[in-house]
């Protein structure tokens, strides 16, 4: 028997222009029920269309089971059919077929796309097939987002009169201020997410106390530590980033900033660009290697001093047995002859890092023995959640308190990412107590079914507003806080000042637009949905007309490691539409292979096979990572190359990098197994 479904008087003001049939974006604080609402007008609108099809799009693969199990199926399931569809599920396969036999179909955005753009029979839809389209997270519609595709296609059909077209629902925590720092700039970002969505924007007027009782909002608290008056491990660090300055030979028109730093991270990484492009790989690897200093610095400032030791350790591992030329054996000798006195400045407890025990003092203000909390901490990467778990275990004053630490991240195959049924999982030991503090990247931001927390900590993180707003969204219960642990007169506190003055700007920038007269609204979004059109075909005509000053067999790819040339661009198949093999079978003599690649889960048409290495003419030694072994259809073995991993040399305009292949200045041909076979096997064909 279906769940009642009963709304809320703040839910009930903002569906009502929904259930008229109009097209809407619903602005509504994280966890006050937006996607309730949004299930809500679903129900009406199958109970009142004639030959309804509901399309539900998030945009992270683990919310198209969350929502189908917790939102949609338990109000609907009984009474029609719901259909769950991500990239491990076959009906992305039949995607058209799916959609045809069920009245609601939840998927990623990426899955409706690629069914609006294949022909097959089997896969393909029309907008036309779908008579109400919901976006989750639909603030993220702009750009080049997978949305904001799905909807240009929309606005491109809405303007040419192919009608009917779908009724949109967005649903939205805030749609941001899109970077503008002033009122009229921001009116101008809302207008566009409203353009890119074709709605207008609705919240609730009526029953505002009703809402703020629903999701009170935590106490803020800044605590701010002094600096370090000391710091000999970040000192010696310096010193030797001073001597590779002193190796490289840095040009004198360039200028690095401040070690230890986002701004310098970005200046090497145009050093190392600059380096390849000039087939200067002195300059190239000098430059790749002061950036992982400056990551050590980056976690010194942040977590502790051994976790900055470890991850420069990490990354040394193995490299002279790696050693193309002088440049490498430099720069390993260089941290060889340091390492004891890294390790030995790393282990000096009287420098710690003052955050991580003023860290530890805000986390025993809410947890204790005979004290039951829920918490989150937030932190920038993968690497630092993980040292912060192994910092919690080895924190004897924590684990008397009774904190209990599980990481969560983003699903994925790498090492650190999780799989999605891992993620469930830690949630699962979260609501039940078994776990009460989540570690955790922005995936906890933004979406997951999260219970209620009584801390929220942000930790050495610098996000917009939005972030910031879906992360202290997540400390709902009652008397909850939300802390910011930071340096004093840190970038962390400025930041997190300037985004709660971008908050208050983005809700006097939609209240600006929902006082707009209904004319003058659509006026404005007329004109920015006409102008988005001709900016994306002109954009598409500049594209075309790069891909078409090279042929691809005058390209040539080179490993971004040793820049020797290792294939052209003629060698390059584009294979399903995502991957990109190399087909010709010389270019296994400049690789080397190694272990199995682990995915879990599995594919229709491939499966993966071993990691690919340069294997430099120089040495005769695997060293950097190109990808993975494709096997496909079980016969034929294709190397999936990375392209960031490669450099690219043209004719016309020497040599570039590029970070994905959509991006290369040739054109890249389907890929063909009968012309492969023919190619590779011709006695088959005899």
């Amino acid at each position: 028997m279906a769940e009642d479904l009963e709304l809320r008087g703040y839910q009930e003001e903002v569906v009502e222009r929904a259930l008229r049939g109009e097209n809407v974006i619903i602005w509504l604080p994280t966890g006050s029920g937006k996607t309730r609402a949004a299930v809500y007008v679903a129900k009406k609108h199958l109970e009142t269309t004639r030959g309804a099809k509901v399309v539900v799009l998030v945009n992270k693969v683990h919310l198209v089971a969350q929502l189908y199990t917790k939102e949609f199926e338990p109000y609907l399931g009984h009474g029609y059919t719901l259909v769950p569809v991500s990239g491990d599920s076959k009906e992305k396969d039949f995607f058209g077929p799916v959609l045809k036999d069920s009245d609601v179909v939840i998927c990623t955005a990426q899955i409706l796309y690629n069914a609006m753009t294949n022909m097959e029979e089997t896969k393909h839809v029309e907008l036309s097939d779908i008579t109400l389209l919901i976006i989750d997270e639909c603030h993220n519609t702009h750009k080049e987002s997978v949305y904001n595709k799905v909807m240009a296609c929309y606005v491109e059909k809405k303007l040419e009169r192919e009608l009917p077209l779908p009724q949109i629902l967005g649903l939205t925590a805030s749609p941001g201020t899109g970077g503008a720092k002033n009122l009229e700039k921001a009116v101008d970002h809302v207008l566009e997410i409203c353009a890119n969505l074709d709605s207008a924007i609705v919240s609730t007027k009526n029953c505002v106390s009703e809402l703020k009782q629903k999701v009170p909002r935590p106490v803020k608290q800044f605590d701010i530590v002094d600096k370090r008056l000391e710091d000999p491990l970040g000192d010696h660090l310096k010193r030797m980033m001073e001597m590779i300055h002193e190796y490289m030979n840095i040009p004198p028109d360039f200028n690095l900033r401040k070690c230890g730093t986002q701004e310098y991270e970005a200046d090497v990484v145009i050093l190392e660009q600059n380096g390849v492009k000039q087939n200067n790989r002195l300059l190239a690897q000098c430059a790749l290697h002061l950036r992982q200093y400056n990551d050590a610095l980056l976690i010194n400032d942040t977590l502790r001093m051994m976790d900055a030791y470890r991850s420069l350790n990490e990354f040394y591992k193995n490299k002279s047995t790696t050693a193309i030329d002088g440049t490498d054996y430099f720069l390993a000798g260089l941290f060889q002859e340091n390492q004891v006195e890294l390790k030995k400045l790393a282990g000096d407890s009287r420098y710690e890092n003052p955050k991580m025990g003023m860290l530890e003092t805000t986390l025993l203000t809410q947890f204790g023995p005979s004290v039951k909390s829920k918490g989150i901490l937030f932190s920038k990467t993968r690497k630092s959640i993980y040292c912060l778990k192994d910092w919690v275990l080895d924190n004897k004053a924590l684990q008397e308190a009774g904190v209990k630490a599980a990481i969560l991240t983003g699903a994925g195959n790498g090492n650190t990412h999780m799989t999605q049924q891992k993620q469930a999982d830690t949630i699962r030991d979260f609501r039940d107590d078994k776990v009460n503090l989540l570690i955790s990247t922005s995936v906890a931001e933004e979406g997951l079914d999260i219970p209620e927390c009584n801390l929220v900590v942000r930790y050495g993180l610098l996000t917009n507003e939005i972030a910031q707003l879906q992360a202290s969204g997540r400390a709902r219960a009652k008397e909850s806080r939300y802390s910011v642990v930071a340096d004093k007169g840190g970038k962390e506190v400025r930041r997190e000042l300037t985004n709660e003055c971008l908050e208050k700007l983005s809700i006097e920038a939609i209240a600006k637009v929902q006082q707009m007269s209904t004319p003058e609204f659509r006026t404005k979004i007329a004109k920015l949905q006409k102008e988005a059109v001709c900016l994306r075909k002109l954009t598409e005509a500049g594209k075309r007309e790069k891909r078409g000053r090279n042929t691809a067999a005058s390209v040539k790819l080179l490993c971004r490691n040793c820049l020797k040339v290792v294939a052209c661009g003629s060698d390059i198949k584009l294979l399903d539409d995502m991957h990109y093999v190399n087909v010709n079978p010389d270019f296994e003599r400049h690789y080397t292979v190694g272990g199995e690649v682990n995915i879990n889960k599995s594919f229709e048409d491939w499966e993966p096979g071993r990691t690919i290495n340069c294997n430099c003419p120089a040495r005769g030694r695997s060293s950097t990572d190109w990808g993975f072994e494709m096997k496909y259809k079980k016969r034929a073995v294709l190397p999936n190359v990375a392209i960031k991993k490669l450099a690219v040399e043209t004719p016309l305009h020497g040599r570039m990098t590029v970070k994905k292949w959509k991006d290369v200045p040739f054109t890249v041909e389907d890929f063909s197994l009968e012309k492969y076979c023919q190619d590779n096997y011709p006695d088959m064909f005899d």
